[in-house]
């Protein structure tokens, strides 16, 4: 999904919140400007149905923009309570804010933020797996891959630049966020290994790799 099909997503989304499910409805409340052809792929990755002007969510298509809002709608918490921004600041950063929350992160920001059941104006946020556990406190942290031991694992977030050099040798080794890292050894020299490949890092290099450390289980 690109950015753009998840904004169009959400505003199928809300538009059927307010009982309307046209095109002009959908592209009023719409971010960005859609066409013919964007709604069409929507519809080839079976994503909506269409029946005239009207446009409904197929099931896969239901489930995937329940995702999109709750992750928007997260953010918003989370601006407005926690980071204490303006509402003029709001929309837009939690527009940003959705586009990257991997699931690890979207069930700590839902955990911290006390697993609240609507956003800043009002509007439902549906609940998550986190909401279904019951999670009292956010057990999972980001952290330096240094601070990993031998057999545990970690999946990576960020990459702080440092010395330019390291970090485009970093990415062109497969070293990109998203990408789950388990640390084999820390002594004599620091190896991690992923997606079958073993590798021996600097310990200033692994320094400034953040990753989100992955459970056991």
């Amino acid at each position: 999904m690109t950015e753009k099909q998840d904004e169009i997503m959400e505003a199928i989304w809300k538009s059927e919140e307010q009982g309307a499910n046209c095109v002009e409805a959908i592209s009023r409340i719409c971010s960005v400007s859609f066409t013919e052809n964007d709604l069409k792929e929507l519809e080839g990755e079976g994503l909506i149905v269409r029946n005239e002007d009207k446009v409904l969510f197929s099931k896969k298509g239901n489930i995937q923009a329940e995702g999109i809002v709750r992750r928007h709608r997260l953010a918003e918490v989370l601006v407005s309570s926690i980071l204490m921004l303006k509402d003029s600041c709001m929309e837009e950063i939690a527009c940003k804010v959705e586009h990257s929350l991997l699931p690890e992160v979207e069930e700590a920001i839902c955990t911290l933020l006390g697993h609240p059941d609507i956003c800043p104006d009002g509007k439902p946020i549906s609940p998550g797996r986190c909401c279904g556990r019951k999670l009292k406190q956010v057990d999972t942290g980001v952290t330096s891959l240094v601070n990993l031991k031998a057999g545990e694992s970690g999946k990576i977030m960020y990459i702080k630049p440092g010395d330019h050099s390291h970090f485009h040798q970093l990415i062109s080794f497969g070293l990109n966020p998203g990408v789950v890292v388990a640390v084999h050894r820390n002594l004599p020299a620091f190896i991690i290994k992923f997606e079958n490949t073993e590798l021996a890092l600097d310990e200033e290099i692994v320094k400034n790799i953040f990753v989100w450390r992955v459970n056991p289980e």
